[in-house]
């Protein structure tokens, strides 16, 4: 367990956020400490809670009840539908979390689920995300989308961008970018200090030689033996279709994926109620749950906190190694 609390922003107010921080809340707390940063009026009727002045009382408050760090915010919740109103409250409990992990008074940030389109039609929202917006606050310019699991760890080397133009977007300058960034993560936060690290080829078989395309033989395979030269421990381009049964994942720490789907789909397929989303690259640690917001079953108490549970502890022990680094 760190010294430090663990910073839970509320995300958006309609959707599942303020239940599974309850649910999360009654599950870890006397494992871990954090504080959950919203308008308390947004929590579930019978949740217990407790409102603090600053970060450091949620240790004390921590198992009796859940430490609010309160925001205010316009109006009231209605479960499954988004106010415009209530997107400056959203973005602005991102920033307090970012702020007080950038200060040391919060351990990691660990961020429940926003809508995009309620931001910007209501506090003209200009990133694309959450990722983006957090890389801004701490004046980064490039960070990584890790999803892991205990089962798994991958990395897509290009993210919301289509299919048709990933062979374009898949640069050796991003390739390169992305596995260094990967690879000092698992070092400083996941106390790894030399990651075996795989990267899976773009094309059917890796390429075959070119029969199936040349990317593998002409971007990941030189940008692989650059790395490997540098002393990085890391094979590829593999194909992905054998990367990933359980004797294949016993060889790496991580698989960085060509593209989005390529890594998604086998975490989500082996472990999609426990995976967790993690920022590499920010100054600070921040780790969210693996699901949207749920407008379709908010406020009906059925929505599962498996994720924010996994994405708590992920923060809890990525700081606890941070800090002994």
């Amino acid at each position: 367990m760190t010294k430090a609390p663990i910073a839970l922003t509320v995300g958006e107010p309609a959707g599942i956020g303020p239940e599974i921080a309850a649910m999360a809340w009654k599950e870890l707390r006397h494992e871990l400490v954090l504080f959950w940063i919203g308008d308390p009026r947004h929590l579930p009727d019978g949740a217990i809670w407790w409102e603090i002045d600053k970060p450091c009382a949620a240790a004390e408050t921590m198992p009796d009840a859940l430490p609010v760090l309160p925001l205010g915010f316009d109006g009231k919740r209605t479960p499954g539908t988004p106010s415009k109103a209530q997107a400056q409250g959203v973005v602005d409990s991102i920033s307090r979390a970012a702020n007080l992990a950038m200060s040391g008074e919060a351990a990691a940030i660990c961020t429940c689920p926003i809508n995009k389109k309620a931001l910007i039609d209501g506090a003209g929202f200009s990133y694309p995300g959450h990722t983006e917006y957090l890389a801004s606050l701490a004046g980064v310019d490039r960070v990584v989308m890790m999803l892991a699991s205990d089962q798994l760890r991958v990395v897509p080397a290009t993210i919301h961008v289509p299919l048709s133009a990933v062979p374009d977007a898949l640069t050796p300058q991003l390739l390169e970018e992305t596995i260094r960034i990967t690879r000092d993560g698992l070092r400083r936060d996941f106390g790894l200090e030399n990651p075996k690290i795989a990267v899976a080829g773009l094309n059917p078989h890796a390429g075959e030689g070119g029969a199936m395309g040349h990317e593998d033989a002409t971007i990941i395979a030189p940008t692989v033996a650059k790395l490997a030269a540098d002393g990085l421990n890391i094979t590829g381009p593999l194909p992905a279709d054998t990367m990933f049964h359980a004797k294949a994942r016993q060889k790496y720490d991580v698989a960085i994926c060509a593209y989005h789907d390529q890594a998604l789909i086998p975490i989500k397929t082996l472990d999609f109620d426990r995976g967790v989303n993690v920022t590499l690259g920010l100054p600070f640690i921040r780790t969210s749950p693996d699901h949207g917001t749920a407008f379709d079953i908010a406020g009906k108490g059925i929505a599962n906190p498996s994720s924010l549970i996994e994405a708590l502890r992920l923060a809890d022990r990525m700081a606890v190694a941070r800090g002994a680094s």
